[in-house]
């Protein structure tokens, strides 16, 4: 077996996103937000219901203005996944969408107005058991921030949360969590870190504005990596100037690579060379593409020649090495049978399909013994 390296969680409270734990020794959850017309309803749904088949654990949906708050209302009616509201400037949307059922509100108390205001909002997301992300983000730090630091900056960021978090506690309310975002991967690193060793509340990790998909997957990888590293995060989400769906699929990968949750297909393949015995970038890519809707977490590794291919599939659930005249299939890192360039992707789907089938059937009579 592959060794692992476990990672040791900064400690930190826990709060409740509708039905998803947030912080404590939960599960770091996967978010996305939608980037629909809010008041187109229908559009909005549609694509939420993509998410939610992506495996998205919590989703954000921005509501600017009062009509975009009915139409919250509908769509918090006829959509099961926990559902935050993106909220800016008027206390008064705040009201409604806790009225209407919101899972957590994203605040900046400082852009709310006065304190009168922020109260009502803060005793109401008390008297409905909701809580509230404080996002900060480099972009929009406070003018009179922007003058003391004279620019965007890790310290500027932490002094902004803790003032924020200042205005909370004074309101005796702590179910929240926190984001310190910025574009500049070394900013983001240094804020997180720093504020890390002062507080316990939970984290929301980001690379805000990271970029288009490559790129964006990028930055963010390394951005939140490093802090996952370091056991620093509750909860992510990737920002790509993309499908919002690509914002799961690579937050889910970057939590798998470092062994922090365990969805889906984990595929080992090689990049490729003139020792290959079948069209490796070919068979990954459609295999990718056919395994989309596994949620059971399963190591299958395709390897295109005898070099690392018996290693690297001894060491999976369901292995592939390239030889000649015929590929070899191994089952749990045994030989188990031959298949022919022709057949090969049909045949490795259909084992992986069968080794799903059979956990999901080994755990449910698991369950029903219990």
């Amino acid at each position: 077996m592959k060794a692992q390296h476990a990672i040791q969680r900064r400690k930190t409270r826990r709060i409740m996103v509708g039905n998803v734990p947030v912080g404590g020794d939960a599960p770091i959850s996967v978010q996305s937000m939608t980037n629909t017309e809010t008041c187109d309803v229908e559009d909005t749904l549609a694509q939420i219901g993509r998410l939610a088949a992506a495996g998205a654990d919590i989703v954000r949906v921005s509501v600017p203005t009062m009509d975009a708050a009915e139409a919250f209302r509908e769509i918090r009616g006829r959509v099961s996944l926990p559902l935050v509201a993106d909220i800016h400037f008027d206390y008064r949307i705040a009201l409604k969408v806790l009225e209407y059922g919101v899972d957590c509100l994203r605040i900046n108390p400082g852009n709310i107005g006065r304190e009168e205001r922020v109260r009502a909002v803060v005793n109401s997301a008390r008297d409905k058991r909701i809580p509230l992300r404080i996002g900060v983000n480099a972009g929009s730090l406070s003018k009179a921030l922007l003058r003391k630091y004279k620019e965007p900056s890790a310290a500027a960021m932490i002094e902004s949360a803790l003032q924020q978090i200042e205005v909370l506690d004074k309101l005796e309310f702590h179910d929240f969590k926190i984001s310190l975002k910025s574009s500049d991967v070394y900013m983001t690193l240094a804020a997180y870190r720093e504020l890390a060793d002062q507080i316990d509340y939970p984290f929301h990790l980001g690379i805000t504005e990271a970029g288009g998909k490559r790129g964006g997957t990028v930055k963010s990888a390394i951005g939140m990596g490093a802090l996952l590293m370091d056991g620093i995060g509750d909860t992510i989400r990737v920002s790509l100037a993309a499908d919002p769906v690509e914002e799961i699929k690579v937050g889910f990968d970057i939590l798998k690579s470092l062994g922090l949750r365990h969805k889906g297909v984990n595929l080992v393949a090689c990049p490729s060379c003139s020792r290959q015995n079948f069209d490796v970038i070919s068979i990954v890519n459609q295999l990718e593409t056919r395994l989309e809707d596994i949620v059971a977490p399963i190591d299958v590794a395709v390897i295109g020649c005898i070099v690392n291919g018996p290693g690297e599939a001894k060491e999976a659930e369901i292995g592939l090495t390239g030889a000649s005249p015929a590929n070899l299939a191994y089952v749990d890192g045994v030989p188990h049978h031959k298949i022919s360039n022709e057949k090969l992707l049909d045949e490795l789907e259909a084992m992986v399909r069968r080794r799903v089938a059979e956990k999901e059937a080994a755990a449910g009579n698991l369950i029903a013994s219990a």
